[in-house]
């Protein structure tokens, strides 16, 4: 089992509503679609400051990391990451990443609950 969060960049929506119609386009369009699109800077800086905090998964000699995927980056397509944390860190672990997406400007939104994470 596992928690997802999806960060992007771009405006912070109104409401977790709007939110959820900005993260499906988003996905839609990077995740789902046909083409490959490299990560933006931002986003990489994001991936990056994440790594920093705890390895990568495909670097985890000592099961560390929250990360259910790896190499993490792999998991961002443009403006957008989806990534998933092992469901026994989620509580710190997103909360790390919801601080630090809001500290670098970028939008972190929780799809299992439909909501914006401040």
């Amino acid at each position: 089992m596992s928690y997802d969060l999806a960060v992007w960049e771009g405006e912070r929506p109104a409401d977790d509503d709007t939110a959820g119609r900005v993260f499906t386009g988003l996905y839609n369009h990077y995740i789902d679609g046909e083409a490959d699109h490299p990560p933006t800077e931002r986003i990489a800086s994001y991936v990056a400051a994440l790594v920093e905090r705890w390895c990568d998964i495909t670097e985890d000699e000592d099961d560390t990391s929250p990360w259910s995927t790896g190499p993490l980056i792999g998991e961002a397509s443009g403006p957008l990451i989806y990534f998933a944390m092992r469901w026994s860190m989620a509580d710190e672990a997103s909360a790390y990443a919801a601080d630090l997406a809001k500290s670098m400007g970028l939008v972190c939104f929780d799809p299992q609950q439909d909501r914006l994470r401040s």
